[in-house]
């Protein structure tokens, strides 16, 4: 079992930057491959970014966010972070960490992932 728990979203203006922590508990972390997702109101879940179980390992991102968004990981902290630059309104959404123990081709696919923390808003405002 692995508990996530999200923090560090809140309210920026366009062009600002947030980083967004993801801590995780139990001590099999890195058996994990993590993603981030994104929920708007309205809208459909979407992936944003993953990075494989090792720190400094691969890492994938969606191309609205690729070049902004930095996904990365510390093990010895049983922590994943999501740094985001150059933040437009269209970022705005709830974000969910999630951890995935066999991830494989489908690490940009939400039903790949095993669990999920309660999330964080992130709203960017104009």
């Amino acid at each position: 079992q692995v508990q996530l728990v999200e923090s560090g979203g809140g309210l920026v203006q366009a062009g600002g930057s947030l980083r967004l922590s993801c801590a995780a508990s139990g001590r099999t972390f890195s058996s994990y491959a993590m993603g981030w997702f994104r929920q708007a109101p309205g809208k459909e879940r979407e992936f944003v970014a993953a990075i494989s179980k090792w720190s400094g390992g691969a890492t994938y991102y969606a191309e609205s966010v690729r070049g902004r968004f930095t996904i990365s990981r510390d093990n010895g902290k049983n922590t994943v972070y999501l740094e985001m630059n150059s933040l437009k309104p269209e970022d705005s959404a709830v974000y969910y960490c999630a951890a995935g123990l066999a991830v494989g081709y489908g690490v940009r696919h939400g039903p790949s992932y095993d669990y999920w923390g309660q999330g964080t808003q992130v709203t960017v405002s104009s």
